[in-house]
């Protein structure tokens, strides 16, 4: 009988830990707790930066699990904004993000390589201006824990850099001007 109790018990424990998953976030936008900025050469001479201000997205994240963590992210790519209503005009064109016909970008991860302390690489496809890439995101966890509301949170920052002409942005301002980089920081609130 105790021979029993003991192997129902095992297996229960057993069956729990292999059911156990990642705490699922959602990104707090609304609390402007997140942001997606971008940088790029102009002509080598200085730097063009901005930022998307609307997008949204999830993820699911284990501090002892990191390689298992997933990511979804959705940007509104019509709302760019470089500071210059004119210049954000033309980045919405045909020249570069054509929004128009294509209004959002998304990252979607495939896998993460867990470099240690918080440290990792977020691998995942990257679609921008109809064009579907892999993307590599340099990250790091920053922290986590409770909220003064009552609430949950983690929060992370991210780099990464990727060339125009990979995404079919026909705009050519010259090699200096090839290449844009992200600045990702990300804090999610778990549902």
């Amino acid at each position: 009988m105790k021979k029993g109790l003991l192997a129902t018990a095992l297996a229960t424990t057993l069956m729990m830990a292999s059911t156990a998953q990642a705490a699922d976030y959602v990104i707090d936008t609304e609390g402007a707790h997140a942001s997606i900025e971008f940088r790029v050469s102009h002509l080598g001479y200085s730097f063009v930066a901005g930022r998307f201000n609307t997008f949204e997205g999830d993820f699911s994240f284990d501090s002892s699990k990191i390689a298992a963590a997933k990511v979804n992210v959705t940007i509104n790519t019509t709302s760019i904004d470089s500071n210059h209503a004119e210049r954000d005009k033309h980045l919405r064109s045909p020249d570069f993000l054509n929004t128009a016909k294509f209004p959002t970008a998304t990252f979607e991860s495939t896998s993460v390589d867990d470099k240690g302390d918080g440290n990792f690489v977020l691998n995942g496809n990257f679609t921008l201006n109809g064009v579907t890439k892999p993307l590599a995101i340099e990250a790091k966890a920053i922290g986590e824990g409770s909220d003064p509301w009552g609430g949950y949170r983690a929060g992370f920052t991210g780099t990464t850099e990727f060339a125009l002409k990979d995404y079919n942005i026909k705009m050519d301002l010259g090699p200096a001007s090839s290449h844009v980089s992200l600045n990702l920081v990300v804090e999610g609130m778990r549902k």
